[in-house]
């Protein structure tokens, strides 16, 4: 395309707005357009300390050395405009706007040189006040920033009523059975003390010993079948019997979970003879 075509084309005003497909180049006679039919509002003030703030850090000003007669001529133009705009002008910002008039007027009254007090400054009560609200603002902020119930995070609640679970417990292999044997063992070394009578122990007899604890509770812990005292003889003897009261289907060696502690405890069909 050359550039003739080129500065043709560009001298082709553009449409004021397509309807149906149509362009429409000027606007219809009929037309009518309120005053204040869009307005833009950027700024929100949740008070008048605020529009301070706002106009002193946006011109990067000293809060500690405020140009009172700039910021006055900027505060009421802001009011002005809300008042244009038929914004709902609340009474703070009127007190807010005699206060500036007022430390206004009490900077420009020449200070008695005889005066031995040293005379306050007239911004000193308002700089407090933007100090204080800015630090709460700030403080506000950050606590906004925190996480929110319902907001960033949201509770769940599952019903569990109508869920069934059932434990399966694992059957004990011979070598849990083994290693919680060794333990025995290796605490039984520990409490064994050099005996020069030996007692005779029989497994029948043990075998009674541990049914007649196991009478008194409904599950035996596996250590607590044998005696320390006894050495490794007396160990020996109790461990052949829970061997024998489970061969003979009379007690069960249960573990709830795999690596568990292991427990002995009477069968439940053992009356029966199954």
């Amino acid at each position: 395309m050359n550039s003739d075509a080129l500065e043709s084309r560009s001298e082709i005003p553009l449409p004021l707005a397509m309807v149906q497909g149509q362009p429409y180049q000027d606007l219809p006679d009929d037309l009518y357009i309120p005053p204040d039919a869009l307005t833009v509002f950027l700024e929100a003030f949740e008070g008048p300390l605020d529009l301070l703030l706002y106009l002193i850090r946006r011109q990067n000003l000293d809060i500690l050395n405020i140009p009172i007669a700039q910021i006055t001529k900027q505060y009421i133009a802001y009011i002005d405009m809300m008042d244009s705009l038929r914004l709902e002008l609340a009474a703070e910002y009127l007190v807010m706007a005699a206060l500036l008039a007022e430390i206004k007027s009490r900077m420009l009254l020449p200070r008695q040189p005889e005066s031995e007090e040293e005379e306050e400054d007239p911004r000193a009560f308002l700089i407090r006040k933007l100090q204080e609200y800015e630090a709460i603002k700030k403080v506000a902020e950050e606590i906004d920033m925190l996480p929110r119930n319902e907001r960033d995070t949201f509770e769940v609640t599952v019903d569990t009523s109508t869920v069934i679970v059932s434990q399966i417990q694992p059957d004990v292999e011979l070598k849990e059975l083994l290693l919680a044997f060794q333990d025995v063992l290796k605490r039984a070394r520990q409490l064994s003390h050099h005996q020069i009578t030996k007692e005779p122990l029989s497994v029948r007899e043990r075998m009674a010993a541990i049914l007649e604890k196991l009478n008194r509770t409904d599950q035996l812990p596996f250590a607590a079948c044998f005696t320390g005292s006894e050495g490794k003889n007396g160990v020996v003897v109790a461990f052949l019997a829970i061997l024998e009261l489970s061969k003979e289907r009379i007690v069960d060696i249960i573990q709830p979970e795999p690596y568990a502690a292991i427990y002995i405890g009477i069968r439940a069909n053992a009356d029966s003879g199954d």
